[in-house]
């Protein structure tokens, strides 16, 4: 099935701010404050928020009723993800897909967001992975130039978008309870260029994937998770979380992926750069970058044993990184290993 990609807003346009994972907003107010000015004051749009927004337990059937309100109302022209969570695959029983379908709408959100990302591709409707309102759009400082390039060419154009490797790197978060966190810019490392595997070759296709523990647990659940030959073709791109998987876990990840038939079916593969600091894993820069190297032995560990033919680009900046850009969820990428360029359609 070929997804469609949705008619974008225009500056003035009111796009919803939804929960559908945790309602985190309500507990830290000061990077979500600074998101809605910024989606205001920098972009042009009127946020509205839902019930659901700022209450953090609220159930599945309440952020449900947000979501369907949402992609209904004719005046709301995209729906931005205010952060993830864990638990948004319990959300997936109680939404009506025929409404989602009747009303396609860009949808911004990656980490726990992948499970909304994989229904509305599964229904035919490109999505936007990346541009959380408490993450990006309120990140610390400013909004960083790289990452506020690609979110305004996916909010607001439908043409071809080359992706750049950063120059500079950050993985290390600071208090968001702390307004002095918001008077500066996060520090940022120099940061290496992508690695490419298998590169001699050209690959176009639609994208699927997204964080590589919430696909674990989708394929768990048995969660909109199509036959494998369902992903014949298409460039799968993969990040991890901050509570930095472990280089085992993300193999046996790609392993079972592989044992079921998957992992051979995507002749490219986009690598996120991983997170590798969190404040229950302050790994310094040595540790760090042996982290960053681990996972990548990992991930061509499992390419060899089950996909040696498929092409792969570490490092990319997506998913959990900054800066980020952001990958459109079902929507063409272009991955050119000969002139080790990406190109994505917006």
């Amino acid at each position: 099935m070929t997804s469609s990609y949705p008619s974008k807003p225009r500056p003035g346009d009111r796009v919803a701010v939804l929960s559908p994972s945790s309602g985190l907003p309500g507990l830290l107010p000061l990077p979500y404050e600074l998101g809605l000015r910024r989606l205001r004051e920098d972009f042009g749009l009127e946020p509205v928020e839902y019930p659901a927004t700022r209450k953090m337990g609220s159930t599945p059937q309440q952020r449900a009723a947000d979501l369907h309100a949402a992609f209904a109302d004719p005046e709301i022209k995209a729906v931005i993800a205010s952060i993830g969570g864990d638990d948004q695959i319990t959300l997936l029983p109680h939404l009506d897909r025929e409404l989602l379908r009747a009303n396609p709408k860009p949808f911004f959100g990656y980490s726990d967001n992948t499970n909304l990302l994989v229904l509305l591709d599964n229904l035919g409707i490109v999505g936007y992975h990346g541009g959380s309102l408490m993450v990006e759009f309120g990140r610390p400082g400013a909004l960083h130039p790289q990452t506020a390039e690609s979110l305004r060419a996916a909010l607001f154009t439908h043409g071809e978008y080359e992706l750049a490797p950063a120059k500079e790197s950050g993985s290390v978060d600071r208090d968001w309870k702390d307004p002095h966190t918001f008077e500066q810019e996060p520090d940022l490392l120099p940061a290496d260029g992508w690695t490419w595997h298998n590169p001699h070759r050209v690959v176009e296709g639609a994208s699927w994937g997204g964080n590589l523990e919430i696909l674990a647990w989708m394929l768990m659940a048995d969660r909109e998770i199509l036959p494998p030959e369902a992903y014949d073709g298409r460039v799968l791109f993969l990040e991890t979380s901050e509570e930095l998987p472990s280089a085992d876990e993300v193999y046996r990840i790609l392993r079972n992926m592989g044992e079921r038939g998957l992992l051979r079916r995507f002749p490219a593969l986009l690598m996120a750069r991983a997170k590798n600091w969190s404040f229950d894993k302050p790994l310094d820069a040595e540790a760090g970058a042996l982290y960053r190297r681990q996972q990548r032995e990992a991930v061509l560990r499992a390419l060899a044993e089950y996909a040696p033919g498929t092409m792969a680009v570490f490092d990319v900046d997506c998913g959990h990184t900054d800066p980020q850009a952001i990958i459109p969820f079902g929507g063409r990428v272009r991955v050119d290993g000969t002139a080790r360029r990406i190109t994505v359609t917006y």
